[in-house]
Protein backbone atom coordinates (compact mmCIF):
# COMPACT_ATOMS: atom_id res chain seq x y z
CA UNK A 1 0.00 0.00 0.00
CA UNK A 2 1.32 3.22 -0.86
CA UNK A 3 0.85 7.12 0.31
CA UNK A 4 -1.25 7.60 -2.56
CA UNK A 5 -3.84 4.86 -1.94
CA UNK A 6 -3.99 5.04 1.49
CA UNK A 7 -7.17 7.13 2.12
CA UNK A 8 -10.83 6.54 0.48
CA UNK A 9 -11.79 8.37 -2.46
CA UNK A 10 -14.39 10.01 0.14
CA UNK A 11 -11.64 11.15 2.27
CA UNK A 12 -9.62 12.27 -0.70
CA UNK A 13 -12.82 14.31 -2.05
CA UNK A 14 -13.99 16.07 1.02
CA UNK A 15 -12.88 19.49 2.22
CA UNK A 16 -11.95 20.59 5.74
CA UNK A 17 -14.22 23.17 7.17
CA UNK A 18 -13.33 26.05 6.68
CA UNK A 19 -15.38 28.26 9.21
CA UNK A 20 -13.73 25.23 11.90
CA UNK A 21 -10.30 25.89 10.49
CA UNK A 22 -10.92 30.24 10.73
CA UNK A 23 -11.80 29.84 14.36
CA UNK A 24 -9.14 27.14 15.24
CA UNK A 25 -6.37 29.76 13.98
CA UNK A 26 -8.03 32.43 15.75
CA UNK A 27 -8.03 30.88 18.98
CA UNK A 28 -4.33 29.80 18.31
CA UNK A 29 -2.91 32.86 17.56
CA UNK A 30 -4.77 34.24 21.07
CA UNK A 31 -3.82 31.20 22.99
CA UNK A 32 -0.04 32.61 21.27
CA UNK A 33 -0.42 36.10 23.31
CA UNK A 34 -2.11 37.95 19.80
CA UNK A 35 -5.12 40.05 20.68
CA UNK A 36 -7.09 38.96 17.37
CA UNK A 37 -10.70 40.36 17.19
CA UNK A 38 -12.37 36.61 16.32
CA UNK A 39 -15.40 37.21 14.12
CA UNK A 40 -15.27 33.65 12.65
CA UNK A 41 -17.38 31.75 15.70
CA UNK A 42 -20.53 29.98 14.86
CA UNK A 43 -21.82 29.38 18.20
CA UNK A 44 -23.68 31.82 20.43
CA UNK A 45 -21.40 33.01 23.26
CA UNK A 46 -23.65 32.54 26.00
CA UNK A 47 -23.95 29.86 28.50
CA UNK A 48 -26.43 27.02 27.85
CA UNK A 49 -29.44 28.15 30.17
CA UNK A 50 -29.26 26.57 34.08
CA UNK A 51 -32.16 24.63 34.10
CA UNK A 52 -30.94 23.11 30.98
CA UNK A 53 -27.72 22.21 32.51
CA UNK A 54 -29.39 20.94 36.19
CA UNK A 55 -31.44 18.34 33.89
CA UNK A 56 -28.44 16.91 32.59
CA UNK A 57 -26.74 17.31 35.81
CA UNK A 58 -29.67 15.59 37.07
CA UNK A 59 -30.05 12.75 34.81
CA UNK A 60 -25.99 11.64 34.95
CA UNK A 61 -26.50 11.31 38.60
CA UNK A 62 -29.58 9.10 38.36
CA UNK A 63 -27.64 6.61 36.10
CA UNK A 64 -28.93 7.91 32.31
CA UNK A 65 -25.23 6.77 30.76
CA UNK A 66 -26.17 3.60 29.16
CA UNK A 67 -27.52 3.29 25.08
CA UNK A 68 -30.55 4.90 24.04
CA UNK A 69 -32.91 4.19 21.40
CA UNK A 70 -31.20 4.88 18.02
CA UNK A 71 -33.73 7.62 17.38
CA UNK A 72 -33.64 9.53 20.67
CA UNK A 73 -35.18 9.19 24.25
CA UNK A 74 -38.82 7.60 23.45
CA UNK A 75 -40.13 11.29 25.71
CA UNK A 76 -38.23 13.74 23.76
CA UNK A 77 -39.02 12.39 20.32
CA UNK A 78 -42.71 12.36 21.65
CA UNK A 79 -42.61 16.05 23.15
CA UNK A 80 -40.50 16.85 20.18
CA UNK A 81 -43.66 15.67 17.85
CA UNK A 82 -45.79 17.21 20.03
CA UNK A 83 -44.39 20.73 19.13
CA UNK A 84 -43.68 20.06 15.61
CA UNK A 85 -48.10 18.87 15.17
CA UNK A 86 -48.46 22.24 16.63
CA UNK A 87 -46.33 23.84 14.50
CA UNK A 88 -48.08 22.28 11.66
CA UNK A 89 -45.18 20.48 10.37
CA UNK A 90 -46.58 16.63 11.48
CA UNK A 91 -50.52 15.95 10.99
CA UNK A 92 -50.13 13.82 14.04
CA UNK A 93 -47.89 13.63 16.97
CA UNK A 94 -45.85 10.64 15.59
CA UNK A 95 -42.70 10.09 17.37
CA UNK A 96 -41.72 7.61 14.92
CA UNK A 97 -40.98 10.78 12.47
CA UNK A 98 -38.97 12.27 14.68
CA UNK A 99 -34.69 11.21 14.71
CA UNK A 100 -32.63 13.10 17.81
CA UNK A 101 -29.03 12.70 16.12
CA UNK A 102 -25.83 13.92 17.57
CA UNK A 103 -26.21 17.23 16.19
CA UNK A 104 -27.47 19.18 13.18
CA UNK A 105 -24.61 18.68 10.78
CA UNK A 106 -25.32 15.06 11.37
CA UNK A 107 -29.46 15.52 11.17
CA UNK A 108 -28.41 17.38 7.54
CA UNK A 109 -25.94 14.89 6.49
CA UNK A 110 -27.97 11.56 7.13
CA UNK A 111 -31.52 13.76 5.41
CA UNK A 112 -28.68 13.48 2.28
CA UNK A 113 -27.24 9.87 2.77
CA UNK A 114 -30.92 8.67 3.21
CA UNK A 115 -32.16 10.22 0.04
CA UNK A 116 -29.25 10.79 -2.13
CA UNK A 117 -27.07 8.25 -4.10
CA UNK A 118 -24.64 8.25 -7.39
CA UNK A 119 -26.27 9.80 -9.80
CA UNK A 120 -28.53 12.15 -7.88
CA UNK A 121 -27.70 15.45 -7.87
CA UNK A 122 -28.61 17.77 -5.16
CA UNK A 123 -29.40 21.63 -5.71
CA UNK A 124 -27.64 24.20 -3.21
CA UNK A 125 -28.37 27.42 -3.28
CA UNK A 126 -25.19 30.09 -2.59
CA UNK A 127 -24.07 31.51 -0.78
CA UNK A 128 -24.30 28.11 1.27
CA UNK A 129 -23.12 26.46 4.78
CA UNK A 130 -19.69 24.85 3.75
CA UNK A 131 -21.06 21.58 4.59
CA UNK A 132 -23.49 21.01 2.57
CA UNK A 133 -21.36 20.01 -0.65
CA UNK A 134 -19.73 17.97 1.00
CA UNK A 135 -22.44 16.14 2.53
CA UNK A 136 -23.45 15.19 -0.83
CA UNK A 137 -20.34 14.07 -2.23
CA UNK A 138 -19.63 11.58 1.06
CA UNK A 139 -23.56 10.08 -0.33
CA UNK A 140 -22.02 9.38 -3.41
CA UNK A 141 -24.67 12.26 -5.17
CA UNK A 142 -23.33 15.53 -6.74
CA UNK A 143 -23.83 19.12 -5.79
CA UNK A 144 -24.52 21.26 -8.17
CA UNK A 145 -24.95 25.50 -7.29
CA UNK A 146 -27.90 28.04 -7.93
CA UNK A 147 -26.69 31.60 -6.87
CA UNK A 148 -27.89 34.97 -5.33
CA UNK A 149 -26.10 37.70 -4.59
CA UNK A 150 -27.14 40.86 -1.92
CA UNK A 151 -29.20 42.17 -4.88
CA UNK A 152 -31.50 39.29 -4.40
CA UNK A 153 -31.43 39.16 -0.83
CA UNK A 154 -29.53 36.32 -1.23
CA UNK A 155 -32.47 34.43 -1.77
CA UNK A 156 -32.63 31.93 -5.12
CA UNK A 157 -36.34 32.00 -6.59
CA UNK A 158 -38.31 29.01 -7.79
CA UNK A 159 -37.78 30.16 -11.23
CA UNK A 160 -34.29 29.65 -10.78
CA UNK A 161 -33.94 26.69 -8.91
CA UNK A 162 -36.84 25.53 -11.79
CA UNK A 163 -33.68 26.54 -14.66
CA UNK A 164 -31.29 24.36 -12.59
CA UNK A 165 -33.35 21.25 -12.72
CA UNK A 166 -32.53 18.12 -14.65
CA UNK A 167 -33.69 14.69 -14.40
CA UNK A 168 -30.90 13.51 -11.91
CA UNK A 169 -32.60 16.43 -9.43
CA UNK A 170 -33.45 14.52 -6.47
CA UNK A 171 -33.13 16.88 -3.45
CA UNK A 172 -33.13 21.21 -3.41
CA UNK A 173 -31.33 22.40 0.29
CA UNK A 174 -32.91 25.57 1.72
CA UNK A 175 -31.56 27.06 5.07
CA UNK A 176 -33.52 30.21 6.22
CA UNK A 177 -32.63 32.04 8.36
CA UNK A 178 -29.17 31.16 6.87
CA UNK A 179 -25.95 30.86 7.67
CA UNK A 180 -23.56 32.80 6.18
CA UNK A 181 -25.54 35.46 5.10
CA UNK A 182 -28.88 35.69 7.97
CA UNK A 183 -31.75 36.19 5.12
CA UNK A 184 -35.11 34.99 5.58
CA UNK A 185 -37.50 33.72 2.88
CA UNK A 186 -41.15 35.25 2.82
CA UNK A 187 -43.62 32.38 2.98
CA UNK A 188 -44.56 33.27 -0.89
CA UNK A 189 -41.22 32.83 -1.69
CA UNK A 190 -41.13 29.24 0.43
CA UNK A 191 -44.39 28.87 -1.40
CA UNK A 192 -43.51 29.05 -4.63
CA UNK A 193 -40.70 26.73 -4.30
CA UNK A 194 -42.55 24.12 -2.13
CA UNK A 195 -45.16 23.90 -5.73
CA UNK A 196 -42.16 23.67 -7.49
CA UNK A 197 -41.02 20.81 -5.77
CA UNK A 198 -44.65 19.07 -5.88
CA UNK A 199 -44.99 19.53 -9.37
CA UNK A 200 -41.57 18.30 -10.65
CA UNK A 201 -41.11 15.81 -8.67
CA UNK A 202 -38.53 16.26 -5.67
CA UNK A 203 -37.62 16.31 -2.22
CA UNK A 204 -36.78 19.48 0.09
CA UNK A 205 -34.33 19.81 2.96
CA UNK A 206 -35.20 22.41 4.71
CA UNK A 207 -32.36 23.61 6.95
CA UNK A 208 -33.98 25.77 10.56
CA UNK A 209 -31.43 25.60 12.96
CA UNK A 210 -31.83 29.10 13.40
CA UNK A 211 -35.52 29.34 13.48
CA UNK A 212 -35.90 30.96 16.55
CA UNK A 213 -32.90 33.94 15.90
CA UNK A 214 -35.10 36.29 14.41
CA UNK A 215 -35.17 40.43 14.68
CA UNK A 216 -37.21 43.18 13.40
CA UNK A 217 -40.25 41.30 14.33
CA UNK A 218 -39.19 38.52 10.88
CA UNK A 219 -41.39 35.50 11.13
CA UNK A 220 -39.98 32.07 10.12
CA UNK A 221 -41.62 29.93 7.71
CA UNK A 222 -41.44 25.85 8.12
CA UNK A 223 -42.21 25.03 4.43
CA UNK A 224 -43.46 21.60 5.83
CA UNK A 225 -46.57 22.84 7.38
CA UNK A 226 -47.81 24.26 4.10
CA UNK A 227 -49.82 21.26 2.96
CA UNK A 228 -49.92 17.47 3.25
CA UNK A 229 -47.81 16.85 -0.10
CA UNK A 230 -45.29 19.40 1.30
CA UNK A 231 -44.96 17.49 4.64
CA UNK A 232 -44.44 14.19 2.48
CA UNK A 233 -41.61 16.07 0.39
CA UNK A 234 -39.87 18.00 3.08
CA UNK A 235 -37.00 16.90 5.58
CA UNK A 236 -37.74 19.21 8.51
CA UNK A 237 -33.95 19.97 10.14
CA UNK A 238 -33.15 21.71 13.47
CA UNK A 239 -31.73 21.07 16.62
CA UNK A 240 -30.53 22.81 20.12
CA UNK A 241 -27.11 24.10 19.55
CA UNK A 242 -27.85 27.48 18.24
CA UNK A 243 -31.30 28.36 19.66
CA UNK A 244 -29.89 27.22 23.48
CA UNK A 245 -26.33 27.94 23.24
CA UNK A 246 -25.60 23.70 23.23
CA UNK A 247 -22.90 23.51 20.71
CA UNK A 248 -20.94 21.35 22.12
CA UNK A 249 -23.96 18.75 23.31
CA UNK A 250 -24.28 17.72 19.76
CA UNK A 251 -28.09 17.56 19.87
CA UNK A 252 -30.01 17.57 16.55
CA UNK A 253 -33.46 16.88 14.98
CA UNK A 254 -35.09 15.49 11.87
CA UNK A 255 -38.85 15.34 11.34
CA UNK A 256 -39.60 13.47 8.10
CA UNK A 257 -42.34 11.45 6.37
CA UNK A 258 -42.02 7.81 7.68
CA UNK A 259 -39.91 6.17 5.54
CA UNK A 260 -37.57 8.78 5.22
CA UNK A 261 -37.51 9.19 8.94
CA UNK A 262 -37.28 4.81 9.37
CA UNK A 263 -33.66 4.85 7.35
CA UNK A 264 -32.28 7.53 9.17
CA UNK A 265 -33.02 6.34 12.56
CA UNK A 266 -31.07 3.00 10.49
CA UNK A 267 -28.41 4.75 9.53
CA UNK A 268 -27.73 6.50 12.74
CA UNK A 269 -28.30 2.99 14.66
CA UNK A 270 -24.85 1.84 12.54
CA UNK A 271 -22.88 4.51 12.88
CA UNK A 272 -23.26 6.79 16.01
CA UNK A 273 -25.73 4.30 17.94
CA UNK A 274 -27.60 6.86 19.40
CA UNK A 275 -27.29 11.06 20.40
CA UNK A 276 -25.47 11.31 24.01
CA UNK A 277 -27.96 9.95 26.35
CA UNK A 278 -27.74 12.42 29.45
CA UNK A 279 -27.57 15.58 27.03
CA UNK A 280 -31.00 14.82 25.60
CA UNK A 281 -32.18 15.04 28.73
CA UNK A 282 -30.59 18.30 28.79
CA UNK A 283 -32.81 18.94 25.16
CA UNK A 284 -35.92 17.26 27.09
CA UNK A 285 -36.13 20.12 30.04
CA UNK A 286 -35.99 22.51 27.09
CA UNK A 287 -38.93 21.34 25.07
CA UNK A 288 -41.34 19.97 28.57
CA UNK A 289 -40.69 23.93 29.80
CA UNK A 290 -40.55 25.72 26.41
CA UNK A 291 -41.44 28.80 28.34
CA UNK A 292 -38.71 29.17 30.42
CA UNK A 293 -36.13 28.22 27.51
CA UNK A 294 -37.48 31.01 25.21
CA UNK A 295 -36.83 33.39 27.77
CA UNK A 296 -33.54 32.80 27.89
CA UNK A 297 -33.37 32.78 24.18
CA UNK A 298 -34.91 36.31 24.02
CA UNK A 299 -32.28 37.36 27.16
CA UNK A 300 -29.87 36.64 24.54
CA UNK A 301 -31.37 38.06 21.33
CA UNK A 302 -31.12 41.52 23.20
CA UNK A 303 -27.80 41.29 23.28
CA UNK A 304 -27.47 40.12 19.96
CA UNK A 305 -29.86 42.35 17.98
CA UNK A 306 -27.97 45.19 19.52
CA UNK A 307 -24.22 44.10 18.41
CA UNK A 308 -26.35 43.07 14.81
CA UNK A 309 -27.05 46.71 14.60
CA UNK A 310 -23.57 48.19 15.91
CA UNK A 311 -21.83 45.80 13.29
CA UNK A 312 -23.98 46.95 10.53
CA UNK A 313 -24.06 50.67 11.12
CA UNK A 314 -20.01 49.91 11.21
CA UNK A 315 -19.43 48.11 8.12
CA UNK A 316 -22.07 50.26 6.11
CA UNK A 317 -19.68 53.41 7.38
CA UNK A 318 -16.88 51.77 5.64
CA UNK A 319 -16.42 53.02 2.02
CA UNK A 320 -15.92 50.23 -0.73
CA UNK A 321 -17.91 47.83 1.91
CA UNK A 322 -21.80 46.99 1.27
CA UNK A 323 -23.92 45.22 3.50
CA UNK A 324 -27.62 44.08 3.87
CA UNK A 325 -29.53 43.90 7.46
CA UNK A 326 -29.95 40.57 8.47
CA UNK A 327 -33.16 39.36 9.84
CA UNK A 328 -32.08 36.26 11.28
CA UNK A 329 -29.15 33.78 12.89
CA UNK A 330 -26.06 35.78 13.95
CA UNK A 331 -23.66 36.65 10.97
CA UNK A 332 -23.41 39.77 8.08
CA UNK A 333 -22.19 39.17 5.13
CA UNK A 334 -20.75 42.30 3.67
CA UNK A 335 -19.97 42.70 -0.11
CA UNK A 336 -16.14 43.39 -0.15
CA UNK A 337 -15.23 43.17 -4.00
CA UNK A 338 -15.07 46.92 -4.88
CA UNK A 339 -11.85 46.90 -2.11
CA UNK A 340 -9.85 45.34 -4.87
CA UNK A 341 -8.94 41.57 -3.21
CA UNK A 342 -10.39 38.01 -3.68
CA UNK A 343 -11.83 37.59 -1.18
CA UNK A 344 -9.49 34.68 0.13
CA UNK A 345 -7.04 36.80 0.02
CA UNK A 346 -8.72 39.72 1.97
CA UNK A 347 -9.55 37.92 4.72
CA UNK A 348 -5.80 36.11 5.05
CA UNK A 349 -4.37 39.89 4.85
CA UNK A 350 -6.88 40.78 7.19
CA UNK A 351 -6.04 38.38 10.15
CA UNK A 352 -2.07 38.57 9.46
CA UNK A 353 -1.82 42.67 9.27
CA UNK A 354 -4.76 43.56 11.73
CA UNK A 355 -5.32 40.18 13.80
CA UNK A 356 -9.06 40.17 12.77
CA UNK A 357 -10.55 36.90 12.00
CA UNK A 358 -13.96 36.44 9.23
CA UNK A 359 -14.54 33.53 7.18
CA UNK A 360 -13.90 33.98 3.46
CA UNK A 361 -16.82 34.22 1.35
CA UNK A 362 -15.80 31.69 -1.43
CA UNK A 363 -15.83 29.43 1.29
CA UNK A 364 -19.80 29.65 0.76
CA UNK A 365 -19.59 29.55 -2.78
CA UNK A 366 -20.11 33.99 -2.68
CA UNK A 367 -16.53 35.19 -4.18
CA UNK A 368 -16.52 38.60 -3.04
CA UNK A 369 -17.92 38.56 0.55
CA UNK A 370 -16.88 37.50 3.64
CA UNK A 371 -19.19 36.49 6.61
CA UNK A 372 -18.78 38.03 10.51
CA UNK A 373 -20.47 36.52 13.41
CA UNK A 374 -21.26 39.00 15.75
CA UNK A 375 -21.61 36.11 18.96
CA UNK A 376 -19.02 37.80 20.19
CA UNK A 377 -18.68 41.09 22.53
CA UNK A 378 -19.24 44.71 22.31
CA UNK A 379 -15.78 45.16 22.67
CA UNK A 380 -14.21 43.15 20.19
CA UNK A 381 -16.86 44.65 17.19
CA UNK A 382 -16.12 47.93 18.34
CA UNK A 383 -12.19 47.17 18.04
CA UNK A 384 -12.57 45.21 14.91
CA UNK A 385 -14.37 47.72 12.84
CA UNK A 386 -11.83 50.03 13.69
CA UNK A 387 -9.37 47.47 12.73
CA UNK A 388 -11.89 46.85 9.12
CA UNK A 389 -11.77 50.33 8.55
CA UNK A 390 -7.76 50.74 9.43
CA UNK A 391 -7.30 47.80 6.60
CA UNK A 392 -9.96 48.55 4.09
CA UNK A 393 -8.56 52.83 3.70
CA UNK A 394 -4.35 50.51 3.66
CA UNK A 395 -5.93 49.36 0.43
CA UNK A 396 -6.46 52.59 -1.67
Amino acid sequence: MTIENILSPWAQNVSPSPTLAVDAKAKALKAAGEDVCGFGAGEPDFDTPSFIKEACAQALADGKTKYAPAGGLPELRKALAQQYQDYGVLEEANPAQVVVSPGGKYSCYLAILATCGPGDEVLIPAPYWVSYPEMAKLAGATPKFIFAGDDQGFKVSAGQIEETLSANTKLVILNSPSNPTGCLYEKAEMEAIVELACRKDFLLMSDEIYEHLLYDDAEHHRPASFSKEAAERVITVSGFSKTFSMTGWRLGTLVANPTIAKAVASLQSQTTSNATTFAQFGALAAVQDWDQAMQAVQDMLVHFDRRRLKLLEGLQAIEGISCLRAQGAFYLFPKIAELGLRSEEFSARLLEEEKVAVVSGHAFGAEGYVRLSYATSDEVIEKGLDRLSRFAMSLD
